[in-house]
This record gives structure tokens, C-alpha cells and sequence, in this order.
């Protein structure tokens, strides 16, 4: 069995690096693949043209790195429409750049609820999954993933995940499981996994020594799901990133025994 695959998330531990220092950096430090989060020095956004899109996917297909999605910030709570729509628009072009630089996927967000604004929290999760939709098929039909992130005050909870995906209806749509402490709440971590467990298709993680995340127990159902995907670590910087990266990689290791 091929097994998880490890990353990295460029927020924050590579945000000053090049495409070269990531691929250099990365090949280094035993990561098999990347996430490059939107607005950060390796400059993959949008405006890109369609040439400097080709050599990114170049770069990547010719290294031992493996480009396996964008992160962005898109997000489809507001209480204004066309705020709404300016962020599906925008998921929409981001698709498209993920495709010509050769990533199979992007990364959205939930990012919480409106009521403050007097609107009722499952509104907010319909309005949430029926904007997801639409991304989902424009991207399908070009062969990139959206993958929606477990984030946001109280839209990280898994039960209202599920029902975003429920709203949602739509087999591209996907989640990156992102190991926050929500997971644990409700009915705890394995319940919570299984609730979503069909549509797990990337992971983000924490620094793996943080004992409030029960990681033993969260690399058992991955492997007994049969997770082939990537595993990014999400970590702060350091001033000395490879090394931090190749402890990052024992214990990766360790945990999948």
C-alpha cells in the first residue's frame, strides 16, 4: 500500500521561499509534495501569465517535489451576495491557475456564521454549500479538486461540515482535514472522522509534539480508512527550517510505524 504522503503547507514555514528554495528545500528535507498557500513569495497567484504558468508546472514535474494543491482564502459566509459571488468568481480563476500549474487541486474555507447579522446558522451553511456547488462543477469540468478546509469559529465543527457537503451535493467537493481541537469535541475524534471519512482528500497538520491532539489515534483511522493522500504540515517558521522539517519527517514516520 502506497500510504500518506508528506508535505508541507508554505504558511507559514516556507512564505519567504522561491519556487526553487521550496523544490531545493523540500527535496533536502525528505517532503514529498506541497501546498502553496496565495499572497506568499513563490508569487503562484493568478495574474500569472499563461508562460510563467507552464514553467511553475515544469519546475514541479521535473523535481521529486509533487504540487499537489493551491491554498486560498476563499470564503462564502458573507451576508452580502455579491460578496459571494466575487468569491466564487475568484475560486473559479484560482481553479484554473491550479490546472496550468499542474496542482490537482485548491483549497477553500468556511470561515463562521452570521448570527450577529440576525441570520439563522443553517441558512448561513445552505448558502455556504450551495456556493460550493457551483464551484465544484465549474472545476470538475476541468479536472481540478475543490477541497474544503475544516476551519472557521464554529463552522469547524464536523457536524456542520457534513452538512455543508450534504447542501453541497456534489462528488468534487472534498475536505482537508485540518486537526483542530473541534474534532475532539461532540462525539470525539473517531466519530467526528467517520462522520466525513468518504470525503477526506488532504490533511493539514500541526507541530506533531503537541500532546492536546490525540495524532496516534487520528494516523490509525487514516491508515484504516486507506489514505493514499498528503499529509501537509502546517508549522510556524524557524531560522532553521530543514532541520526542523527533518524532525518533522521521524516523527511522520514513527506515527505511521
Amino acid at each position: 500500500m502506497r500510504g500518506p504522503r508528506l508535505g508541507i503547507v508554505t504558511y507559514n514555514i516556507a512564505k519567504n521561499w522561491s519556487i526553487d528554495e521550496i523544490i531545493v528545500n523540500c527535496t533536502e528535507a525528505l517532503i514529498n509534495a506541497v501546498e502553496l498557500r496565495t499572497t506568499h513569495a513563490h508569487g503562484v497567484e493568478v495574474s500569472l501569465s499563461k508562460a510563467h504558468r507552464g514553467e511553475v508546472k515544469e519546475r514541479f514535474v521535473d523535481s521529486a517535489v509533487e504540487l499537489a494543491s493551491l491554498g486560498s482564502t476563499f470564503e462564502y459566509h458573507a451576508v452580502d451576495k455579491e460578496e459571494v459571488q466575487r468569491n466564487v468568481a475568484g475560486t473559479k480563476e484560482y481553479a484554473q491557475l491550479a490546472k496550468d500549474v499542474g496542482a490537482s487541486g485548491i483549497k477553500v474555507r468556511p470561515n463562521g456564521f452570521q448570527t450577529a447579522a440576525g441570520i439563522p446558522a443553517e441558512t448561513t451553511l445552505e448558502q455556504i454549500g450551495k456556493a460550493l456547488d457551483e464551484c465544484a462543477s465549474f472545476s470538475a469540468d476541468i479536472g481540478i479538486k475543490i477541497r474544503l478546509e475544516v476551519h472557521g469559529r464554529d463552522t469547524s465543527r464536523l457536524v456542520n461540515i457534513r452538512k455543508i457537503l450534504d447542501f453541497a451535493d456534489n462528488t468534487n467537493l472534498y475536505l482537508c482535514w485540518n486537526c483542530n481541537q473541534t474534532d475532539l469535541e461532540d462525539g470525539g475524534l473517531a466519530e467526528n472522522f467517520g462522520m466525513v471519512s468518504d470525503r477526506v482528500e488532504f490533511v493539514h497538520m500541526r507541530d506533531l509534539f503537541l500532546t492536546e491532539y490525540p495524532w496516534s489515534e487520528f494516523f490509525k483511522l487514516l491508515k484504516a480508512q486507506g489514505y493514499n493522500g498528503v499529509c501537509c504540515a502546517e508549522i510556524p517558521e524557524s531560522l532553521d527550517p530543514i532541520r526542523v522539517l527533518r524532525y518533522y519527517r521521524a516523527l511522520f514516520d514513527a506515527y505511521l510505524g
